[in-house]
């Protein structure tokens, strides 16, 4: 092969997913975080879609690979089964010989083992990838599953990570109240042209590159133009690539190679092909407001939070229904570059008559009048102490005469007084 020519030491593009080679952009890294999320809550249930070679396999083999000892997990790969043969499949991944069972037996025997694992203090986690290609019926049973729990948690979290027509089936009638459970869902949509960039060249550089830019500066518009940013479409045109410029006995990879990769593999501009993945405006500054679930802006804002540090208002962000992740890292929502910050720190969950703030298991917590607290609900006015830093809470249904954003010279003596939960 051209590893020798290239000097490097493994083959950067293979189709197969390694975690070693995962690029984690804004999209990728959100889904991680969301996946991960499932070991934070007691009621983690998420759905992740998205298009073909998007990235989700290598997502679910990378978060795998960095769950504690205290996680037991089946993985699912195969989805084209009945109610019982799902069952026991499941069985099969926590080391049972299920197949003789019948469908009560393999509930009974899957209910006892659910709650021996939380008895031990184990979390378990079931994965199903293809998730799309479940039918109805076993969709019912990962309902009935995401049910099971003990006094005070669920016993089971579960990822669901499927393409675009798995979000079609949890929005059908017949799946609302399978839907009604998810606690998170994210699309994870291609990559655009900056990350593009960045992504051939991360992958080169974990295949020994060494910094050396082997695909010609005018190269890399013209694979953006021909894979519209799906990673596994990039992978087949860069290899392809490679070996044309393999072939030719030279060390760099010319736009003439990639025109020659395109005639051999016989692709058209990715824009006139048929796939439906959603390819972000071309190098268009980030909105972290803008990763938010899909449909989200399209909602009124029913309340807002300014984030002050040291008394001044820094940022101000508006709160549409759905979830607001903050944190010290560029995947979240709202982000906080403090090492005062956990990675994700805390979340916004508003619905269209309450706002609630809920901490993410945090090293330093949250705070509300000098009290830490796991979860609290917001009234207008509220402020929570997010380590050096304020967020106020201002809610836009509550009716007022408020002056500047930036002039709060303290609550009202009358606000309603909050709880926590």
């Amino acid at each position: 092969m051209y590893l020798e020519l290239f000097k490097l030491h493994e083959l950067p593009f293979r189709l197969s997913p390694d975690p070693q080679f995962l690029y984690l952009s804004k999209q990728h890294a959100r889904a991680k975080a969301y996946m991960e999320s499932t070991i934070w809550f007691t009621d983690g249930f998420v759905v992740i879609t998205g298009e073909i070679g998007a990235g989700k396999t290598t997502l679910i083999e990378t978060f795998l690979g960095e769950l504690q000892t205290d996680a037991v997990v089946a993985q699912i790969n195969q989805t084209q089964l009945t109610p019982t043969a799902f069952l026991q499949t499941v069985l099969v991944q926590f080391g049972f010989a299920p197949f003789n069972m019948k469908k009560a037996e393999a509930l009974a025997t899957l209910n006892q083992f659910l709650v021996e694992q939380h008895v031990s203090g184990r979390k378990v986690l079931l994965i199903v990838d293809e998730a799309q290609n479940l039918s109805h019926r076993v969709l019912e049973e990962v309902r009935m599953l995401s049910g099971i729990e003990t006094t005070k948690e669920k016993a089971l979290r579960i990822i669901l990570a499927g393409q675009p027509e798995l979000n079609d089936k949890l929005n059908s009638s017949e799946l609302v109240q399978l839907a009604q459970r998810v606690r998170l869902r994210f699309h994870l949509t291609a990559l655009n042209r900056t990350e593009t960039t960045a992504y051939i060249d991360h992958r080169l550089e974990v295949a020994g590159s060494q910094g050396r830019r082997i695909f010609a500066e005018d190269t890399y518009a013209t694979i953006y133009q021909y894979t519209g940013g799906v990673p596994r479409l990039i992978n087949t045109l860069c290899d392809t690539s490679l070996m044309a410029a393999f072939g030719r006995d030279q060390d760099s990879v010319t736009a003439e190679d990639v025109w020659a990769a395109i005639k051999e593999l016989q692709w058209v501009e990715f824009a006139t092909s048929t796939n439906r993945m959603h390819i972000p405006t071309l190098d268009k500054p980030h909105d972290p407001s803008s990763t938010q679930e899909a449909g989200q802006s399209a909602r009124p804002a029913v309340g807002r939070v300014l984030l002050a540090s040291e008394g001044k208002v820094v940022v101000e962000r508006e709160l549409r229904p759905g979830r607001l992740v903050i944190g010290r890292t560029a995947d979240n929502d709202l982000q906080i570059d403090s090492k005062f910050i956990s990675r994700h720190h805390c979340q916004i969950v508003t619905q269209a008559d309450s706002c609630l703030i809920e901490d993410l298991n945090s090293t330093n917590g949250i705070f509300v009048q000098s009290k830490r607290v796991r979860r609290y609900n917001l009234n207008d006015g509220d402020v929570v102490q997010v380590g050096q830093h304020e967020i106020m809470y201002i809610d836009e249904r509550v009716p007022r005469m408020r002056g500047p954003a930036d002039s709060h010279d303290g609550e009202s003596d009358e606000k309603p007084e909050s709880g926590n939960r």
